[in-house]
């Protein structure tokens, strides 16, 4: 999202702590991008942590980015990932797409979920599923499809 965690901390108006790490903030997709969301290890909870796999939270609370910025007692994630906003799908589409293999997916995998360096999680991601850069097409269908399958 081309921000870091520093800026929208600011933005948020919580202080970020000397010895607080800052992070880059993420684009999680074209919805709701005035809201932001952390995946983080499970060494944090709160009530409204939500695990979404094995050794993975998800918090939307004010919070968690307050904890992070180390302005609270509550100790921060030993990894988290901060997102801006996220992709959505109608009822049943992902489903849908994944039984049409539309998406290439693997099991989660904590490197390349939090990553140290966040340039190459993408061609971690790859190569986990045994491709590379070059064997993706940069190219959309042509023309426009209303099919985003074909897109």
């Amino acid at each position: 999202a081309d921000v870091e965690m520093s800026e929208l901390l600011e933005q948020l108006d919580i202080d970020l702590a000397e010895d607080a790490k800052d992070q880059p903030v993420f684009f999680g997709g074209p919805v709701q991008t005035d809201r932001g969301l952390v995946l983080h290890s499970l060494d944090y909870r709160v009530d409204s942590t939500l695990e979404v796999c094995p050794g993975v939270g998800l918090t939307t609370t004010r919070d968690i980015l307050i904890d992070i910025a180390g302005g609270a007692t509550r100790a921060a994630p030993e990894k988290f990932m901060l997102a801006i906003g996220y992709a959505g799908w109608g009822e049943g589409q992902l489903e849908q797409e994944l039984s049409m293999n539309a998406w290439a997916h693997c099991d989660p995998d904590m490197a390349i979920i939090f990553p140290k360096d966040a340039s190459v999680s993408w061609k971690q991601a790859l190569a986990r599923l045994g491709v590379t850069e070059a064997m993706l097409s940069p190219e959309w269908s042509s023309p426009r499809s209303d099919d985003a399958f074909l897109n």
